[in-house]
């Protein structure tokens, strides 16, 4: 079900979209694994916010900054995979001249919501 922030030119979450692509029960009992595809406009950027589980990454497309609370940016281009450990604060900027395409995979408890936003 994707999830989108209304298109607001001074918001600079505008036109941001997470859709969900799959859902399945994890082997560990207790987690699932989730599966998205997070679109992020030109100039525009995600949020600071989390996830309860490790996310596991890849850039299809276009040019990001991962900016993060604890530690330097990663700067990700298409074709980088990345890897953010659980609990930790990022927001990811389009940098570039495209829409920034990610698709991303976590391993979550079920009983947490995937996204805290700061």
């Amino acid at each position: 079900m994707p999830t989108a922030h209304a298109d607001n030119s001074s918001d600079p979450t505008a036109g941001v979209s997470r859709t969900e692509l799959q859902r399945s029960p994890s082997p560990t009992p207790g987690f699932e694994i989730i599966q998205t595809r997070f679109e992020i406009p030109v100039g525009k950027e995600s949020g600071r916010h989390s996830h309860p589980g490790p996310e596991v990454g890849y850039i299809v497309q276009g040019d990001v900054d991962m900016v993060f609370d604890d530690r330097p940016v990663q700067h990700l281009h298409s074709g980088d995979p990345f890897l953010i450990p659980p609990g930790v604060i990022h927001n990811a900027r389009n940098v570039g001249t495209i829409r920034t395409l990610m698709l991303s995979t976590y391993v979550v408890p079920v009983d947490q919501p995937l996204v805290t936003m700061y």
